[in-house]
C-alpha cells in the first residue's frame, strides 16, 4: 500500500512591529508551536531596522531661539521560514498575537 504524502509548502511568516519585546514574544511563540509539531523551522531572521526621523522647530511661530526637537521611530522586522502543510500553519498562527505586531503569511509550493 502506498503511503499518501501531504503536499508540503514553503511558508514565510513576516513579522513587523515598533515594540521589540512584543515582536520577540510572538516569534518565540510561533517557533515553539512549530517545533511542537516537528516542522522544519528557519529563523527568526533579523532584518535591518527602519529608522524614521523627523526634526522640527519647537516654537510654532518661528520667533525666539532656534531650538529643535528630534523624533525617531524604529520599525523592527523578523522573518520565519517553515516547511509544512498549509493546515498545520493555521493551527500554529492561531496563537494570541500581541497588539502592534503585524503578521504576513506567504505560502509557496516547494
Amino acid at each position: 500500500m502506498p503511503v499518501e504524502e501531504v503536499a508540503s509548502h514553503r511558508i514565510r511568516i513576516t513579522l513587523t512591529s515598533r515594540n521589540l519585546k512584543s515582536l520577540e514574544k510572538v516569534c518565540t511563540d510561533l517557533i515553539h508551536g512549530a517545533k511542537a509539531k516537528d516542522l522544519d523551522v528557519v529563523g527568526p531572521v533579523r532584518l535591518p531596522n527602519k529608522n524614521l526621523k523627523i526634526t522640527t522647530r519647537k516654537t510654532p511661530c518661528g520667533e525666539g531661539s532656534k531650538t529643535w526637537d528630534k523624533f525617531e521611530m524604529k520599525i523592527h522586522k523578523r522573518v520565519i521560514d517553515l516547511k509544512s502543510p498549509s493546515e498545520t500553519v493555521k493551527q500554529i498562527t492561531s496563537i494570541s498575537i500581541e497588539p502592534g505586531v503585524e503578521v504576513e503569511v506567504t505560502i509557496a509550493d516547494s
